[in-house]
């Protein structure tokens, strides 16, 4: 059994540009907090092998998602959680006044940086990740 605390700094960086916080580990996923500065648009990704689920804390912003068939933009607020499977391109951005906090969930457990493709999104990243 685990626990563990929030650190106060950041451990790194995602493929994407978001500030993130190590949370917890396991042989079956991890989890992250997640923080996007107010204005930031991130670089859209595609994921290789991992899904995602996410949980948006604090703050305002959008995600951009599509499966090659489907594709939609979804209002990131407090209380929204969203799902991000594998193979899904995404592009996300907090508001201009706001920043954005949110809990992610990979499963399996992201296996490193190698693990996103860049991929050409619906906005302008602001971030160079």
């Amino acid at each position: 059994m685990k626990q563990s605390r929030l650190n106060e700094k950041f451990d790194a960086k995602s493929p994407a540009g978001a500030d993130i916080r190590f949370i917890m580990d396991g042989p079956t996923g991890n989890m992250i907090h997640s923080t996007v500065p107010s204005g930031q648009i991130n670089r859209a990704t595609r994921h290789k092998t991992v899904s995602e689920f996410w949980h948006v804390l604090d703050g305002k912003g959008q995600i951009w998602r599509s499966d090659g068939h489907t594709e939609s933009v979804v209002d990131l607020l407090p209380g929204v959680s969203i799902d991000i499977p594998v193979g899904t391109a995404f592009q996300y951005r907090s508001d201009d006044k706001e920043v954005l906090k949110f809990i992610c969930i990979s499963m399996p457990p992201w296996p490193g940086d190698d693990e996103a493709e860049y991929v050409d999104g619906i906005w302008q990243a602001t971030v160079t990740a």
